[in-house]
């Protein structure tokens, strides 16, 4: 009986990452990249010849993609804004003629991290992943949760103010994305350069406010700048309130933290703090393993069911 092995490919708004991934996650091929094509038609192709130039090598496609997927796992549905007009009406199972499997990139990364990556060995597992914006996805006993419509986990977008406080950039207002994200790192240290005491003796103190950037912040907190500091844990205090409310709605055994941000957060000091709050079981947060390789490495392992 031979090991089964998946081509596992990210799609990403800049590049195009793939690999040959077995049963175990394990990748055995080198990660190529290419930069991502500026039309829909140009991606498919792209995609295609990846794929027949792997051809033999491969049982199964897993593509991992940003945006909402379809329930068949053959489709992007919703709006992908660093991805060209007509990229959601690619059917990607015309691709080649053996199975391929669709699904979100958050989903991605997190089945990699259940399987073979932080929470390996856990039963529920939460994945947040911290970047320019905040993506969710939940593993319950070897499952992903879709919801009805494959649309779940969407946590950037929960509300946590009632009273119309910040515009986020969806149009709506006051999601935790525009609080907890890099982004909203970079929200905080405007709203505190405008109202805190501290920003008059802060080495950034000549800055225009919107010149202030999220680097500037855990550079500042580094060099101990109070503003900084204040800033910097007024955002973790948003991270923490977004988690303790999801860990009460999900229950997991583990949260894992993923994304261009999850190294600015001590794991330790969020995961006291959740389960000294939190009304169910305990839980165990952890910082994600495999980093920019979780959603080709969880399209694989999906692929191959």
């Amino acid at each position: 009986m031979h090991a089964k092995k998946a081509l596992g490919i990210d799609i990403g708004g800049t590049k195009i990452c793939y690999g040959i991934v077995d049963e175990c996650g394990n990748l055995l091929s080198d990660v190529k990249k290419t930069p991502t094509p500026k039309s829909a038609g140009e991606i498919y192709n792209k995609l295609k010849n990846i794929v027949e130039h792997h051809y033999d090598e491969i049982d199964v496609v897993g593509l991992s993609s940003a945006g909402a997927v379809n329930l068949e796992n053959t489709k992007v549905v919703s709006s992908t804004p660093n991805l060209p007009a007509g990229y959601n009406d690619i059917d990607f199972s015309t691709l080649t003629n053996k199975p391929v499997y669709v699904e979100n990139d958050a989903n991605c990364a997190a089945f990699a991290e259940y399987k073979m990556g932080a929470a390996k060995g856990f039963k529920t597992v939460l994945m947040i992943t911290i970047g320019t914006g905040i993506g969710g996805g939940i593993v319950n006993d070897g499952k992903l949760y879709r919801g009805s419509t494959g649309n779940a986990l969407e946590v950037g977008s929960m509300k946590i103010f009632a009273d119309k406080r910040q515009k986020c950039t969806c149009g709506r207002y006051d999601c935790w994305e525009s609080y907890a994200s890099g982004t909203g790192l970079k929200n905080c240290a405007v709203y505190g350069a405008g109202n805190y005491p501290e920003f008059a003796s802060s080495i950034y103190k000549d800055k225009l406010l919107e010149e202030l950037t999220t680097y500037d912040i855990t550079d500042g907190v580094l060099k101990n700048d109070e503003f900084s500091i204040k800033v910097f844990n007024q955002w973790l205090e948003y991270i923490f309130v977004g988690l303790v409310s999801l860990t009460d709605i999900f229950n997991p055994d583990c949260i894992v933290i993923s994304g261009g941000m999850c190294a600015f957060i001590n794991t330790q000091d969020m995961e006291r703090r959740i389960n000294a709050e939190s009304v169910v079981t305990n839980v165990t947060v952890k910082t994600a393993m495999t980093e920019n390789r979780a959603g080709m490495i969880g399209a694989g392992l999906l692929a191959l069911g």
